[in-house]
């Protein structure tokens, strides 16, 4: 299909510039910003719509600005964008999502905190082989291709020194691309990295720790599976563990746990969450290793979580906390009996938002407050159009947690209705 000259009108949530092809049909565009006219490759084809990549900016928008990275796509494609006009923007997705559902919102603020580059304390990398061997690679938005990078403009510079490190030792040893998955790296605000490397064959080489990893698992990964999980543990070597300090406690957590990415963007949410809900006994359904709940409680909590290595961090930090606080580990659809009439719930859960059984227990015992943390405006602005109901929208803020992408991270605390 011949390349179609489209007019940009609008940034959407997930990212795309909305325009429209010849034929009536909406197109979504990366690479493209509001305003802009772009020569646009479609890329997937539907009855109703349309994707593609913009080949060509025939008329640049005011706000546009060189990327970083040929490779911007990939990981951050709003590298593109002013990042004052890339904060406005969201705020109008934000805008628009709750419009849609029928939410109507208290005024509020657009928080953007830290540093705008070099921010991610985690990131994972595929690889790519060669004759030169082993290299670091992401793959190419909207295909199965991969590009050679020696890291990443987003990344916290600890993070891309440890991944090159690894790949040195595994050049050293001979090891082949096609042996390996994906390596993920996270990194401490002090700088101190970790990483779990996913490999395809049921044994490995033994590598030594190279310098600037204090930390290292390696892992099997079934090679049927494109995702990078665990199936066994083959070796560790070094200490995997990491500590950071939130509002003046020290929360631990490994390479493999979940931890907020941005951490000076969510110490700025979490002291809202603060001040809005001292609690004694509060409830933290998804709760990862602990961090909010063990924030925010003042003698007991319970927490919630799916994952098992979030769930062994959760225990040692509930154990460091001083409070009276249990790891309740199952999923949080599974846990409802947790959610009660006198005690404040948290919720900070993954992209899909809230389950229907949640929705359901906390319209029947009405929790007197909810904290809610959203990766993703879209279902927390569904989740609560049901809530709205029985609660009142006290407090909301939305945050920019990953700059130069298009996510939104956005917190409503609900009051329950009298």
């Amino acid at each position: 299909m011949e390349p179609q000259t489209v007019i940009i009108q609008k940034l959407v949530h997930g990212g795309q510039g909305m325009g429209e092809l010849s034929d009536g049909r909406k197109v979504f565009v990366w690479g493209a910003l509001p305003g802009e006219t772009a020569k646009v490759q479609v890329t997937k084809s539907k009855k109703s719509f349309a994707e593609g990549l913009a080949q060509e900016i025939i008329t640049p928008s005011p706000q546009r600005v060189a990327a970083r990275e040929d490779n911007y796509l990939a990981t951050s494609p709003w590298q593109i964008v002013q990042f004052a006009a890339e904060n406005g923007y969201k705020k109008q997705i934000v805008d628009e999502l709750f419009t849609q559902a029928h939410v109507a919102l208290p005024t509020y603020t657009f928080i953007s905190a830290g540093d705008e580059w070099n921010y991610r304390n985690k990131m994972e990398y595929s690889f790519w082989g060669d004759e030169q061997g082993v290299h670091l690679a992401l793959y190419n938005r909207g295909s199965h291709n991969k590009s050679i990078v020696t890291g990443s403009a987003l990344a916290m510079p600890a993070i891309d020194t440890a991944a090159n490190a690894v790949v040195r030792e595994l050049n050293s040893r001979g090891i082949r691309a096609s042996d390996l998955k994906t390596i993920v790296v996270r990194a401490n605000q002090h700088g101190e990295a970790v990483a779990s490397l996913f490999i395809k064959p049921q044994s490995f080489a033994r590598l030594d720790l190279p310098d600037g990893v204090r930390g290292l698992r390696v892992y099997h990964s079934n090679p049927k599976s494109p995702a990078s999980v665990a199936t066994k543990l083959l070796y560790e070597l070094g200490n995997t563990q990491l500590t950071d300090e939130l509002l003046g406690k020290t929360f631990a957590y490994d390479a493999d746990a979940f931890f907020q990415v941005n951490l000076p963007v969510f110490q700025a949410a979490l002291k809202q969450i603060k001040a809005h809900c001292n609690a004694p006994d509060v409830v933290d359904m998804y709760a990862g290793t602990g961090s909010i709940g063990l924030s925010v409680a003042t003698q007991k909590v319970e927490l919630v979580e799916i994952d098992p290595a979030s769930a062994k961090m959760a225990e040692t930090n509930a154990s460091a906390s001083g409070l009276e606080a249990h790891v309740i580990e199952t999923p949080s659809e599974r846990a409802v009996e947790y959610i009660a009439s006198d005690k404040p719930v948290i919720f900070d859960p993954p992209r899909a938002g809230l389950h229907d059984r949640i929705i359901d227990r906390m319209l029947e015992v009405l929790p007197p407050q909810v904290i809610y943390l959203s990766c993703n405006p879209a279902t927390q602005a569904r989740d609560l159009a049901t809530l709205q109901e029985a609660y009142t929208i006290d407090f909301f803020e939305a945050y920019n947690f990953f700059p130069h992408t298009p996510h939104i991270e956005t917190l409503a605390i609900l009051t329950r209705k009298n």
